[in-house]
């Protein structure tokens, strides 16, 4: 792998003067940003200050970001090294040793099972980013089939004691593709990229140790994301936007909603222009009186979706099953629904979230969900009674149901 020093020295490496002497300087991400040298003990330990100060103000939680290149080493490929994972380990023995209710959370685009490394043996991350969730939700809803969402949900290992998912559908980076290697196949990649496309998103490339270039994110708002089908936007974008976070609110893990999707944001192409970053398509700048004027129209799409979201939030967390913990259970329902069930800690309550991933109503038959009969259930989302447990009911075109028995 030492060619990647070689062919790549003018991507990474920027030229510095500094006293009249010139340094030629890691940057992993851009010239801008130069990397720090953790080999050096100095840099290690001021960042344990740093830590540590942050612990005596109060801060209980910890993002590493793109913490999978911290760690440089001749002749690899400086990616996910052993020496990363051990400074990893210290930051979390070192942050229990002062609390045990600081949480430490990494912050690893890569493919899925690399991201699953960070919770080490359980002493590594508390949380770790679920970076496949995002895309693979998008490929779903785009495409009206939870194939891929349903199988890659059966092979996730449920988080160990204080560990958990981070699960997020949105953040103010784009959407990477990389989480989708082994799950999404490379035309459907391709695929969802050119609907994105379509759809007004922009994308950022890597160019690999070959030469090559691959899409490395998708660079869109979320609701932009989600105004149409495979077959071209339509008038659902408001269903599809809620079904997409229903089902992020109810799967197993800690749910994070970002700040523009909460309050309906869409693409920003004039702070692209401004910034000259792609990234700045998903980060507008809101002047106040702007946004609270349309939080405060309750014809607008933006009132609509605060209110939606603000509504799912309330029900979810009061609901024991809803723990980051709590088990889960992934339900083959067939293309058209996404389905898991959710068990509290002490049993007593179950919550089986179905959702109909088409833009067409569906029937279910709630037999296939194994439904208690000496329990009453219901769901929480219409507040609706379910009468019989055996028979078959209809959904709705993007609908969501938490059915529960509590």
């Amino acid at each position: 792998m030492t060619v990647l020093f070689v062919q790549e020295a003018q991507i990474f490496f920027k030229e510095y003067v500094i006293n009249d002497e010139t340094f030629y300087l890691w940057c992993t991400f851009s010239h801008d940003q130069v990397d720090f040298n953790f080999k050096n003990p100095k840099v290690l330990f001021f960042f344990i200050k740093l830590i540590h100060l942050y612990l005596k103000n109060g801060i209980r939680v910890f993002r590493l970001d793109a913490i999978a290149f911290l760690w440089k080493e001749y002749g690899t490929n400086c990616l996910n090294l052993p020496q990363t994972h051990e400074v990893v380990k210290l930051i979390r023995t070192l942050i229990n040793a002062y609390s045990k209710n600081t949480l430490l959370i990494t912050e690893t685009n890569l493919p899925n099972l690399e991201n699953l490394s960070y919770f080490g043996e359980n002493d590594e991350a508390n949380a770790i980013y679920n970076f496949a969730l995002p895309p693979l939700l998008l490929w779903t809803l785009v495409m009206g089939d939870s194939t891929a969402i349903r199988k890659w949900s059966m092979g996730m290992p449920p988080a160990k004691d204080n560990t958990s998912y981070f699960n997020f559908i949105a953040s103010h980076d784009g959407i990477g593709l990389r989480p989708t290697e082994g799950i999404l196949t490379d035309k459907e990649r391709d695929t969802l990229v050119d609907i994105m496309t379509d759809f007004g998103g922009q994308t950022t490339k890597r160019k690999k140790v070959d030469n090559t270039e691959s899409v490395y994110e998708i660079n869109i708002s979320l609701l932009d994301a989600l105004k149409g089908t495979f077959f071209g936007t339509d008038h659902m974008q408001l269903e599809r936007f809620i079904c997409c976070h229903s089902i992020m609110l109810g799967i197993e893990g800690i749910p994070a909603i970002y700040i523009h999707s909460l309050v309906g944001s869409t693409n920003d192409y004039q702070q692209v222009e401004e910034t000259n970053n792609k990234r700045s398509i998903n980060r507008r700048s809101w002047k106040y009186d702007e946004i609270d004027k349309l939080l405060s129209d309750k014809d607008s799409l933006n009132n609509q979706i605060y209110n939606e979201l603000s509504k799912l939030i309330d029900i979810r967390k009061d609901q024991p099953a809803f723990h980051p913990n709590a088990t889960q259970f992934t339900f083959n329902l067939g293309k058209n629904f996404f389905g898991f069930w959710r068990q509290s800690h002490d049993k007593r309550q179950s919550i089986f979230c179905v959702s109909n991933v088409t833009n067409v109503f569906q029937y279910l038959d709630l037999s296939e969900l194994n439904l208690i009969a000496s329990n009453e259930w219901w769901d929480l989302i219409s507040n609706e009674i379910i009468i019989d447990i055996k028979s078959t009911i209809t959904l709705k075109a993007y609908q969501t149901m938490w059915i529960t028995n509590y």
